[in-house]
């Protein structure tokens, strides 16, 4: 029962040291923000919006290249998983198939909404 008294203890002590520093946070991050911006100058802001459009812009063509070399994957690996299913007869062939198919459909549509997403490209 000890035990349990003391464990109880260090558990509450925990959750109350989380809250009291998310409270912190909560009130000391609103005025750092506010200190950042001196009478209405808001080109720093801009800028560094500007800068991470062009940063998320430089990834989308190696992240939709990504997504059609995990389709790939899924395909191979699957193909060889209904390839097993079918040799062993086990009842659910079709609903493999149907779901490596799916995944293959989801992941290339995926590669190609994902510049569309983010306004590059036509």
């Amino acid at each position: 029962m000890k035990k349990l008294k003391n464990a109880m203890k260090r558990i509450v002590g925990a959750v109350l040291y989380k809250v009291a520093m998310l409270a912190i946070l909560l009130v000391s991050g609103p005025a750092a923000l506010m200190a950042q911006n001196t009478a209405g100058d808001y080109t720093a802001g801009t800028n560094a919006l500007t800068t991470v459009a062009e940063e998320i812009a430089k990834y989308v063509p190696i992240m939709v290249k990504l997504c059609y070399a995990i389709a790939g994957v899924v395909a191979i690996v699957g193909a060889i998983s209904v390839y097993i299913a079918m040799n062993n007869e086990e009842q659910d062939v079709k609903k493999k198939i149907m779901m490596v198919v799916g995944a293959c459909i989801f992941l290339i549509a995926a590669a190609q909404a994902l510049p569309l997403f983010f306004g590059i490209g036509g």
